[in-house]
């Protein structure tokens, strides 16, 4: 998914024109805007059995939104990729850990000669022999200019790295499952919305109806008020078409196959009506010390530092302690008798130790060339890390204001639906008096589910910016 040029995140409709499309501003977001400062809720065992069971059953399956994420972050393929990459981080850093104990190794060994040699008599004489070996060698490295120790923290760094950049996918995934989930209660709402109009004008048609038969009313304003149903029965497909097509988005982003008997159902503390408290520097203060992408950032210049260290560390000499115990038999194919077996093997025994002392004193200015990029990588991740702040303020000051205005525009289409309900009653009123036409009566009408429209679109717009500074926070 790409990411739109200055484009700006808001909800969108598939009925109405002035509403962009929903998918670029899920992809928006989901590349680029979000990352959650805490991490994400584990799944259960019990509840993703319960919802791969339920998947089986083709009867209606009701998920919440956090059904909905445990459901995303189960099937992820993308998360289970940086899992193993998580995992192989974890192994590397135990390996450096386990660097600082002492290696033990044991060998043997079994060899056969077979010939002619010369003996002290100036004699060719056939000799067979065999030889067998028994050695166990150890050996620790007392000192290595603290190598070892930098190489621990710098695994340790790339581990927790790994660990934040796993949390970030994870924070997208939970995103994009929000954007999708909000999608399908807009168009939910849509359907009830038409089929609640549709409803209104079968009334209108059958109080009308009476009415021509009565002889009160023309006939000509029966046919208008059907040439409106037909409206509205087609709104209604659109409207039907249109949820299909986000539960079907929803369905693909949480990787089941049965999206015709998926259905969602409204987080009951989802909408707060409540002022914005906080404050956008106050919400960039507290994230800054928790974002994914700010921790990797700053995982990752800690383990370029440690490279640093460990690369300057081969200026320093090391010292190291080794030891061996060997033993052998021999089987010497002559007519003398050879020495017993135990016997041999205690005659033969023979233990080494010692110390080895390693100076640097040229390598053609590799150590120094190391210790130079590694400081490069050192001021890189350091611009890395700025660049991830300034990045986080921008978007939370983006985000802060335009949370502000989805609340202002959800404030003023809660006004302005009570203005057209108002509105449509006085003209209903008015119709049956038979003070107004029946086109001033589907104007009122068609005003009214204009507003409704914008009410509930400006709703689960508020509602998803609200999402994000739960996430930013």
């Amino acid at each position: 998914m790409n990411k739109p040029d200055n484009a700006t995140p808001h909800l969108g409709t598939r009925n109405f024109s002035n509403f962009s499309n929903f998918s670029n501003f899920s992809n928006f977001f989901l590349l680029n805007f979000f990352n959650k400062k805490t991490i994400m809720h584990k799944s259960s065992l019990i509840i993703i059995t319960c919802i791969l069971t339920t998947l089986t059953v083709k009867s209606q399956t009701v998920f919440t939104l956090q059904q909905c994420i445990d459901t995303a972050l189960y099937h992820n393929r993308n998360i289970k990729q940086q899992e193993l990459n998580r995992q192989s981080r974890e192994i590397a850093y135990e390996q450096a850990r386990m660097n600082l104990l002492p290696n033990l190794n044991a060998s043997a060994g079994q060899y056969f000669t077979l010939g002619r040699s010369l003996t002290a008599d100036n004699i060719y004489e056939s000799i067979n022999s065999s030889r067998s070996s028994f050695n166990l060698s150890s050996g620790i490295t007392l000192f290595d200019g603290l190598q070892m120790k930098h190489n621990i923290d710098a695994r340790r760094a790339e581990m927790k790295a790994s660990e934040a950049d796993l949390e970030k996918i994870k924070s997208d995934i939970e995103l994009n499952v929000t954007v999708a989930f909000l999608q399908v209660l807009l168009y939910k709402e849509h359907v009830q919305m038409q089929e609640s109009q549709l409803e209104l004008t079968h009334q209108k048609i059958e109080q009308t109806s009476r009415l021509v038969d009565a002889g009160k009313q023309a006939e000509g304003v029966l046919f208008e008020l059907k040439a409106q149903l037909a409206k509205e029965e087609l709104n209604l497909t659109q409207a039907r078409n249109n949820l299909k097509l986000a539960l079907l988005d929803l369905a693909q982003i949480i990787e089941i196959e049965d999206f015709e008997h998926l259905d969602v159902e409204m987080p009951v503390d989802m909408l707060m009506d409540e002022p914005l408290l906080t404050s956008a520097d106050e919400i960039y203060n507290a994230a800054v010390q928790h974002r994914p992408e700010i921790l990797g950032a700053e995982y990752r210049l800690q383990s370029n530092e440690k490279n640093v260290d460990i690369a300057r560390s081969a200026f320093y000499p090391s010292l190291s302690f080794g030891a061996s115990l060997g033993t052998g038999y021999y089987d010497m194919k002559r007519d003398v008798p050879n020495d017993a077996f135990t016997k041999q093997l205690n005659d033969n025994l023979s233990t080494n130790f010692g110390f080895n002392l390693q100076i640097p004193i040229f390598n053609r200015l590799e150590v120094k060339n190391r210790v130079s990029s590694s400081k490069l990588a050192v001021e890189n991740s350091k611009l890395e890390i700025e660049n991830a702040k300034m990045d986080l303020r921008k978007r939370i000051q983006q985000a802060y204001q335009n949370a502000l205005a989805a609340q202002a525009r959800y404030f003023a289409a809660k006004k302005s639906e009570e203005a057209s309900k108002e509105a449509y009653r006085y003209a209903e009123q008015k119709y049956e008096a038979g003070k107004a036409s029946v086109y001033e009566l589907y104007q009122a009408k068609s005003n009214q589910t204009q507003v409704l429209a914008e009410l509930s679109q400006s709703k689960y717009e508020y509602m998803l910016r609200i999402k994000v500074l739960e996430f930013l926070k």
